[in-house]
């Protein structure tokens, strides 16, 4: 497989690099914050003017139509940046479910064009996740039964809020009645699709913790290069510098792991499940190392509300445990692996 990007890919992660070191810099995330939804429609607004909330809708309902390898430098990025907004949720995930529902379904004819120009949030629901973030404030949910596919109205929903140390997301739980009426896709053409979801997602935040923990390393870099003891940057001392290089290593082994997973999304390659817990696993590793020594470096301060590095330590040790914990991921790459007959090594894994 080639790893390598075309120029178009990195052209327009460029672009949202430069978009979002603008739109979200650390003070405009804490006003966010303090909205009572943690989200910014004039925000959402401007994400839609770079394409964003129109990249996986297919071009026949006013979408770019591009494919999960594009999301991924895209979902870095989002990450770094510690984005408040939904968008991965609807514009990735809910435009997946409501492309992939059986021809004619009139919930795509409506919303998919809505999702490109960035007019509607979409939450997604499922047992591996069982907190909705967003669930209040979008306007529909997408939800799992029995692996049908269910659309219901905030509204017709009781939503019970639960409180995350991640103060970019409201975490609800949503309990509903599903019937004929909210049914919009059966088990038989659901389960596949949901599996899709769950995939997605996971890769998804994989890409993202990659991106934590690189604005995490970097947050520790510059702390180190600038706070002084002894007349030095506590940087020059080997205690600091080593701990930060052994982030910048985990970094790095885990990226080609994550894009190997969304090569395989984007691909339909058979073994994309193990592939993307692999994914999950490689990145979350980098980011729980990349805060905790980014915490260290600031000399323990790094957790208060008042440094910036709580805000991107706080989202990433959220999204380890969102959409499958360790121990799902784990079980699926131990399934693989040690199944009769596995096919292991470099030659197998990244052929």
């Amino acid at each position: 497989m080639d790893f390598t990007f075309d120029d178009q890919q990195l052209a327009f992660h460029e672009a949202v690099r430069k978009f979002l070191v603008v739109e979200a810099a650390p003070e405009r995330l804490r006003e966010i914050w303090e909205t009572k939804f943690g989200r910014s429609a004039e925000l959402r607004a401007k994400l839609a003017e770079q394409g964003l909330t129109a990249l996986s809708v297919p071009e026949a309902y006013g979408g770019l139509g591009q494919g999960d390898l594009d999301w991924v430098l895209v979902q870095q990025e989002l990450g770094y940046h510690a984005i408040p907004d939904s968008l991965s949720d609807t514009a990735y995930l809910a435009a997946y479910i409501l492309a992939g529902l059986p021809d004619g379904a009139q919930l795509k004819t409506d919303l998919l064009p809505k999702i490109a120009t960035g007019t509607v949030r979409i939450a997604v629901g499922h047992p591996i996740n069982p907190l909705v973030a967003d669930a209040e404030n979008s306007g529909l949910l997408l939800m799992w039964h029995d692996d049908e596919v269910h659309a219901i109205r905030p509204v017709d929903a009781r939503l019970s809020f639960h409180a995350s140390i991640d103060m970019s997301r409201r975490l609800y739980r949503v309990e509903w009645t599903p019937s004929a009426a909210t049914r919009v896709c059966d088990a038989a053409h659901g389960r596949a699709l949901w599996q899709g979801v769950i995939d997605r997602a996971s890769a998804a935040i994989a890409a993202q913790l990659l991106g934590l923990a690189q604005r995490m390393l970097d947050l520790g870099i510059d702390y180190a290069a600038q706070r002084k003891q002894f007349g030095k940057p506590v940087g020059a001392f080997q205690a600091v510098k080593h701990q930060l290089a052994d982030v910048a290593v985990k970094i790095e082994f885990a990226k080609p792991v994550v894009h190997r997973a969304a090569y395989a999304l984007g691909h339909g390659d058979r073994h994309t499940g193990v592939y993307v817990s692999h994914a999950r696993l490689a990145a979350g590793e980098s980011a729980r190392l990349a805060a905790r020594k980014s915490i260290q470096a600031h000399g323990a301060m790094g957790y208060t509300w008042e440094s910036d590095l709580q805000m991107f330590a706080k989202r990433a040790w959220v999204l380890d445990a969102a959409w499958g914990d360790r121990a799902f991921h784990k079980a699926r790459v131990a399934d693989h692996v040690l199944a009769s007959g596995a096919r292991l090594g470099p030659g197998e894994t990244f052929n």
